[in-house]
């Protein structure tokens, strides 16, 4: 063995000491990402219209997560208003929240306010719908629900027929469930649509808007609504109308959409199904994945959606 004087050891000592001196406590190892970063104590929920039944399931799930996980949670109703969701991103910003879930009204329009949190040092997760510039987003693949909606309704059709259409607002949802359906669509050239609107993703446009296109359409065979609501609105204005054999098909698998399914009355014929409550959750863990330090590997995490009509709706478990 080697012998080392008694100098030398006593530097190498030093050296160590001043090396341990000069840590911070705050690092981390490179196998660990997020071990030592910042904790998420206070979250923003964003939500389009709590009165509808699809964001009050995230508001009840996320209550009861905050609950379970100690964390403030305050929940804004956008009530499908962009100046308001505006106002409600620069309220948390004053409040100082750590993350911001946003369900957008309007995907593109909510970028400045998007922005500014992020300015502020706020970590910003879009969930259901993308909002752009967000650090993330959490959605169903809305693409895939409105190939299944539509599927369904031209199987149910026999590949022939003419169809409307109800739209919904400016987000990518609504917006990527309308491409799914063309591509459908575009593999069956005999169903025609025959009149297409944009409502406000509520029961009250479908209504309208169906009674409009009805009037304005002699022979119509079915009716694509990018959610349940519209199509609900839709199916009430059909039974108004006094008009037989229209076959409606929504998105979302809401319970009034199981109930519709199971009433012979309805028009409702299928609706690929969400969950909700689950969706808020992923976009939760995401949220304080980033704040923690680790970015997902991709930006957008798509769920997959599952279809219920009134042949299997007795399987559905819900909500």
């Amino acid at each position: 063995m080697k012998f080392i004087p008694r100098k030398t050891l006593v530097a190498i000592a030093a050296v160590s000491l001043l090396a341990s001196a000069c840590t911070t406590g705050d690092e981390t190892d490179a196998n660990t990402p997020g071990e030592g970063k910042a904790k998420v104590e206070s979250v923003g929920l964003m939500l389009q219209d709590i009165s509808n039944p699809f964001f009050a399931a995230m508001q009840t799930s996320m209550t009861e997560e905050a609950k379970k996980q100690d964390f403030k949670l305050n929940v804004q109703d956008g009530r499908q208003d962009l100046a308001a969701q505006n106002d409600q991103i620069d309220a948390f910003i004053q409040q100082g929240v750590d993350l911001i879930l946003i369900n957008a009204v309007d995907s593109e329009g909510i970028a400045s306010g998007v922005a500014r949190a992020q300015a502020a040092g706020v970590t910003v997760v879009a969930v259901d719908v993308d909002a752009t510039g967000a650090d993330a987003a959490v959605t169903t693949d809305n693409v895939e629900a409105g190939r299944l909606a539509c599927q369904s309704l031209v199987d149910k059709l026999g590949g022939k027929g003419n169809i409307l259409i109800v739209e919904g607002t400016p987000t990518t949802a609504p917006q990527e469930r309308v491409k799914g359906c063309e591509e459908v669509l575009a593999k069956n050239p005999d169903i025609m649509v025959v009149g297409r609107q944009a409502g406000k993703n509520d029961r009250a446009s479908g209504l309208a808007l169906t009674t409009d296109m009805l009037t304005a359409n002699a022979d119509v065979n079915g009716i694509f609504a990018i959610n349940d609501p519209e199509g609900l609105g839709a199916d009430l204005a059909v039974q108004q109308a006094g008009r037989d054999g229209i076959v409606i098909v929504g998105v979302d698998g809401s319970p009034e959409a199981v109930l519709a399914l199971k009433d012979d009355k309805s028009n409702f014929w299928a609706t690929p199904a969400q969950d909700p409550g689950g969706m808020a959750l992923k976009a939760l863990e995401v949220g304080q994945e980033i704040v923690g330090g680790n970015k997902p590997a991709d930006r957008v995490t798509l769920l997959n959606p599952t279809i219920v009509d009134r042949d299997n709706v007795g399987e559905y478990g819900g909500w």
